[in-house]
């Protein structure tokens, strides 16, 4: 049977590159590739840098691949690098000519949510990590910013302390963790070394990091921003309108005052409230009962006085209660949402998280790869 290069390139279509999540064939990743008479293969791939990470799998991708075709006798795949001026057309292919906010661009379908807290110390970080893990089980594509540019968390408990960014020329392919992709400036400093910045170079850096980094198609983007309401939830204002807002508060009613500040910033920068997390809520104990131990009432309090400032409902998305297991899981890089402790309802806190993500993503179900029922007469 004669098989032609043109239907060898149509079957490497279905070979993607991990990282970018596109085929190989549109990726330009494709230098050479040859058949002759018996059925032997050769083919040349270029990597976008030298020393890639998943240069195996994609090499044995392509092998797999072209072995399955029906006349091809044997494969040989010659790894290769990108030139200087082949990434450069990769970025250019990716992300235009002048990088762009894509979340911002018309038609651009993901939902952005700025986690918030009025105050440190409250669990924000903890629930951006497993919101974007349960969202991600559900079947959704996730990206995680981490807006905390002098109290980055998010590394640590998406477990992706030490590894950095891809650079294709000027842009960046984020590490993935739990099937979420993760930038944070933890990416980019020594280990124990301090970021001493002010709020131009805060804001410049945001803007890097949703401009010049490949998200992808994304489903949903969080953001894990500092607590308050200064220069990063401005910028966030400023660079993303169309994000919305989701506050963290405790029970604690000192706690609940200060977070409804950092909620009624919506009304200065025209972004919507979705609703309020309360995190530790109460420690369970023997028997299903409950030790409030920062009292009560704290995310009911900020969701009602929210609904009166801005005028519409606010509702109270979840309260997770305390859990050593729920601690212990964000200290080891493997969010508790995802194990199978929380799947079967021995972690409360677990539960509570799915049943956050659940709601959520009913909320924002994304339209990709749906049929619209739209026709041309």
């Amino acid at each position: 049977m004669t098989v032609t290069t043109d239907e060898l390139m149509k079957v490497l279509e279905k070979v993607k590159d991990p990282e970018i999540n596109r085929p190989i064939t549109e990726l330009n990743m494709v230098r050479d590739l040859t058949i002759d008479d018996s059925g032997q293969v050769e083919v040349q791939i270029a990597l976008t840098i030298a020393g890639c990470p998943l240069q195996t799998q994609i090499e044995q991708d392509v092998h797999d691949q072209l072995m399955a075709v029906e006349g091809v006798t044997q494969v040989t795949v010659k790894m290769h690098t990108m030139t200087d001026e082949e990434r450069e057309k990769l970025r250019e292919k990716l992300m235009g000519a002048r990088p762009v906010i894509p979340f911002t661009q018309p038609g651009n379908l993901t939902r952005v949510y700025a986690v918030t807290s009025g105050k440190g110390g409250v669990g924000k970080s903890s629930i951006t990590a497993n919101l974007a893990v349960g969202l991600a089980n559900l079947g959704l594509e996730v990206g995680v910013l981490d807006c905390d540019i002098y109290g980055f968390s998010i590394p640590r408990m998406l477990g992706v302390e030490g590894e950095q960014p891809t650079p294709v020329g000027n842009m960046m392919m984020p590490p993935t963790a739990h099937g979420v992709k993760v930038i944070s400036m933890g990416m980019f400093v020594p280990d124990g070394q301090p970021v001493v910045w002010r709020g131009p170079m805060l804001h410049r850096a945001l803007e890097q990091f949703l401009s010049e980094v490949f998200w992808g198609d994304l489903d949903v983007l969080l953001l894990d921003l500092p607590p308050g309401t200064g220069d990063v939830a401005i910028s966030v204002g400023q660079l993303l309108p169309n994000a919305e807002i989701i506050v963290v508060t405790t029970p604690q009613q000192a706690a609940a005052e200060v977070a409804e500040r950092a909620g009624s910033i919506a009304s200065g920068t025209n972004q919507k409230v979705v609703g309020v997390v309360e995190n530790m809520s109460y420690l369970e104990g023997p028997g299903g009962s409950r030790m409030e131990i920062f009292g009560t009432g704290g995310g009911e309090t900020v969701a009602r006085r929210l609904a009166g400032i801005l005028g519409y409902p606010v509702p109270l998305l979840a309260q997770i209660p305390l859990e050593i297991a729920y601690r212990e899981a964000s200290d080891n890089g493997e969010p508790i949402v995802g194990s199978e402790a929380a799947a079967n309802g021995k972690s409360v806190a677990g539960a509570a998280l799915r049943g956050l993500a659940a709601e959520l993503k009913t909320r924002s179900e994304s339209l990709k790869g749906h049929r619209l029922n739209v026709t041309v007469k």
